[in-house]
């Protein structure tokens, strides 16, 4: 199952970027997901679920996931036309060329983090006074 590979590699960059931000907890993870890099978007959101339930990322508790699955288009090297297709069939519908090139579908890419950053009142009234 690639898909926990793919989750892990997304939620040490999530985890990254919200320590970096002062956060301290992410509250959505939007993802685009091209439908050739072959991920099944519910192995995606098991393998998202499993994870976030581990100390290492403490920070994504309890975060909602948000996925766009990326239909594969191609285009036309001989006449230009631009389509989608499903993953198998790649063939142009105007001139039936095999001469295409992939413009869409193999995405994987984090869109956006909502985070909550602490207000400062809320940090110093955490702190006791010195």
């Amino acid at each position: 199952m690639h898909e926990l590979g793919i989750m892990t590699g997304v939620l040490d960059a999530v985890e990254t970027s919200a320590k970096q931000a002062g956060a301290d907890k992410v509250l959505k993870v939007s993802l685009s997901v091209g439908e050739m890099t072959e991920a099944i978007e519910d192995a995606l959101r098991f393998a998202f679920e499993a994870l976030t339930e581990q100390g290492e990322y403490a920070l994504c508790a309890g975060a909602e996931l948000d996925i766009t699955m990326v239909r594969p288009r191609s285009r036309c090297l001989e006449c230009g036309a631009e389509y989608e297709h499903d993953r198998f069939h790649m063939l142009c519908p105007e001139c039936e060329s095999f001469a295409t090139e992939l413009i869409a579908g193999r995405e994987m890419q984090i869109d956006s983090i909502e985070v909550d950053i602490p207000d400062d009142e809320e940090e110093q009234e955490a702190q006791p006074d010195e």
